[in-house]
């Protein structure tokens, strides 16, 4: 078995003012963080949610990387400390649980149930591929039964193919695609995309999964 299943992989998100996005990823690298990704925010609206997410100001960078705890609560203290996150107005960060990937040097499965909560029914999926590819995978999931996807773009950063944890390109346009799946279809969606995409292939993508522990707006079919 791959060293990586016994390891606890993290998503860690940054929502930073424009322009520092590249700062974050800079800094995540140098502390042997191997893959980022990251995008435009955009906040029109006076909101209240928006403006806990520090989104209500149109110039925001959001940054995602997975690696494993460890290493990224050791860059999380660099980058906080670097870009002074203790300040109001410079930024927010927090972390989820990742409980699968795939398409990394070594595919991570989480197999104690028992961290993750048995009351959980929804699961996000995560899959992050080049520019153009991102239709493919909303189709291979819709084929296995998911009702929705969201496309967004995004650009990445990563280092040798050999030691980096995306397995992608330096900085080439990506998309990312979001797609919240009932635990009981999560596996056949999974599968869907792998075989669509051929994901497990060395530099065509990344997939990883988080647990939901709280939906608002879904509903489940009747038919």
């Amino acid at each position: 078995m791959n060293n990586d299943n016994h390891k606890n992989f993290e998503l860690f998100v940054y929502i930073v003012n424009y322009d520092d996005g590249s700062r974050v990823m800079k800094l995540a690298k140098k502390c042997g963080v191997l893959g980022t990704t990251a995008f435009l925010g955009h906040g029109t609206i006076d909101s209240s949610l928006l403006d806990f997410l520090g989104l209500n100001d149109i110039r925001k960078e959001l940054v995602m990387m997975v690696t494993e705890k460890e290493t990224g609560t050791l860059a999380m203290e660099e980058i906080s400390r670097s870009l002074k996150l203790e300040k109001q107005g410079r930024g927010i960060a927090f972390t989820l649980n990742v409980t699968r990937m795939v398409g990394t040097r070594g595919d991570f499965t989480e197999n104690h149930k028992d961290n993750r909560g048995e009351k959980n029914m929804y699961e996000a999926i995560f899959v992050i591929v080049d520019k153009g590819r991102g239709e493919f995978v909303i189709d291979a999931a819709k084929k296995a039964g998911s009702t929705g996807a969201t496309l967004i773009s995004a650009r990445g950063s990563g280092i040798h193919e050999r030691s980096r944890l995306f397995s992608m390109d330096i900085e080439p346009e990506k998309e990312i695609i979001l797609i919240l799946s009932e635990n009981t279809s999560t596996e056949k969606i999974i599968a869907s995309v792998a075989e669509e995409t051929q994901i497990s292939e060395p530099g065509n993508g990344i997939l990883f999964t988080c647990d939901v522990t709280r939906t608002l707006g879904l509903y489940q079919s009747k038919e």
